[in-house]
C-alpha cells in the first residue's frame, strides 16, 4: 500500500519548578541530582504528559542545555527530542539554516500561499544550505561520538525528565543503513523506547525500519497529518513487530475523520506515542487553534488514556499561533495545565 508523502520532511507536575529544583544557566554543567523524580512527575493521573522539543523552535537558542531549560519551565517532565539539540550536544556540525526566519516560508509554500520574490530567493537559498548541512550532517553522523548521548540522557535525566522518543532526520529514505543504525543506536542511549519520523510513503522502507529496529532492540513510530485513515499504518503494522504509531490526533480531526477515539481505542497497543493539538474539522477550517477551541476532543481522549490505562506518552505539539507578549514555554505550560485539569 503506497501513502501519501507528508510534509516536514525539511526538519530540526504543575507549573514552574519549585525554586530549590529550577536550573540557572550555571547549572547546566553540574545538573541537580533528584532522586526517582522520574518516577513521580513523569505521569498525571496514570497518563503519561509530554512534550515534543519542536514546540520550542521559535525559541532563540536551540541548544540541548537551552531546550532542558525551556522543558522543565514548561512544567512537563518527559519528551519526544527533536534531533537537532542531541546532535549539536554531540558535536555535529551546526544547522546554518535560521528557523525563526525560514519556518513560517516554508509553511506559505507547504500550503501553497504566494510568495514575494524576495521570499521565494530567500527560500531558494534556505534549501541549498540544507542539502550542504544533509551532507555534512550524513557523514558526521558515521563517526558520532556516542557516549554524548549518554551524556546528554544524564543530564536530563538528573533533572529529572525522562527522553522518550528520539526524532533526528536519520531514517529517511536517502539516509544510509549505517546513518539508521546510528539514529537508533542513539536513541538507545538516549533512553528512548522508539524513534519517530514521517511516514515515508514507501512500504520497503518501513519494512526495512521495522526489521533494523527489532535487531537494535528499539521501535518505530510513524507520523502522519492530514493523509492519515484508520488504516495510514496497516501495512507497517503487519510488516514488523517494533513498527508502530506515532498518531497525531489533531490532524487526524484535520483529515475528516469522525471517530478519532475509536481510532485510540482500536490501535492502542501499537501507539507508541501521540501528538495532540486542537484542530478544526474540514467543515470548520482545519485551524490550529488555542487548546479548548477548536474540534480535537482532548479532554475525551486524556480521560480515555486514564480510564483505560493506556501506557503511551500524549504529546504536547505546540502549532497554534503564539500570542503577542507570550511565548513558546508559556503557551506550552498552559497546554500542560489544559491536559492535567481534564485529566482531573
Amino acid at each position: 500500500m503506497k501513502q501519501t508523502k507528508s510534509r516536514r520532511q525539511f526538519l530540526a507536575s504543575a507549573g514552574t519548578l519549585a525554586s530549590g529544583l529550577l536550573l540557572s544557566k550555571a547549572s547546566f554543567a553540574a545538573p541537580f541530582y533528584i532522586p526517582d523524580l522520574l518516577k513521580k512527575t513523569g505521569s498525571f493521573g496514570r497518563v503519561q504528559l509530554g512534550v515534543i522539543t519542536y514546540s520550542f523552535r521559535d525559541m532563540p537558542d536551540q541548544s540541548a542545555e537551552a531546550t532542558l531549560q525551556y522543558i522543565l519551565d514548561s512544567g512537563v517532565r518527559s519528551v519526544e527530542l527533536m534531533g537537532d539539540p542531541a546532535e549539536r550536544f554531540a558535536g555535529a556540525p551546526k544547522n546554518p539554516v535560521n528557523f525563526q526566519e525560514v519556518f513560517p516560508l516554508m509553511r506559505k509554500r507547504f500550503e501553497k500561499q504566494t510568495l514575494s520574490e524576495a521570499e521565494q530567493k530567500q527560500l531558494a537559498e534556505a534549501d541549498g544550505q540544507m542539502k550542504a548541512y544533509r551532507e555534512a550532517l550524513s557523514k558526521w553522523r558515521l563517526t558520532a561520538p556516542m557516549d554524548k548521548f549518554s551524556e546528554l540522557k544524564k543530564m536530563y535525566n538528573n533533572a529529572g525528565v525522562e527522553i522518550y522518543a528520539f526524532k533526528p532526520d536519520a531514517f529517511s529514505i536517502r539516509a544510509s543503513d549505517a546513518e539508521i543504525e546510528y539514529g537508533m543506536k542513539a536513541a538507545r542511549l538516549l533512553g528512548a523506547s522508539h524513534v519517530t519520523l514521517e511516514h515515508p510513503g514507501n512500504d520497503a522502507h518501513t519494512l526495512k525500519l521495522g526489521q533494523m529496529a527489532e535487531k537494535q532492540g528499539i521501535k518505530v513510530g510513524y507520523h502522519g497529518h492530514e493523509q492519515q485513515r484508520p488504516d495510514f499504518w496497516n501495512t507497517a503494522l503487519t510488516q514488523s513487530p517494533a513498527n508502530g504509531l506515532n498518531l497525531d490526533l489533531g490532524h487526524f480531526v484535520a483529515a475528516g475523520n469522525t471517530d478519532p477515539l475509536g481510532m485510540v481505542r482500536e490501535k492502542h497497543d501499537r501507539i507508541l506515542s501521540m501528538h495532540i493539538k486542537d484542530r478544526q474539522t474540514p467543515a470548520h477550517g482545519k485551524g490550529n487553534l488555542p487548546w479548548g477551541q477548536g474540534d480535537t476532543p482532548i479532554k475525551e481522549v486524556l480521560q480515555l488514556m486514564r480510564d483505560q490505562q493506556y501506557r503511551f506518552p500524549a504529546t504536547i505539539e505546540l502549532e497554534y499561533q503564539v500570542p503577542a507578549g507570550s511565548n513558546a514555554v508559556a503557551e506550552v505550560k498552559k497546554c500542560h495545565d489544559f491536559c492535567k485539569a481534564a485529566i482531573g
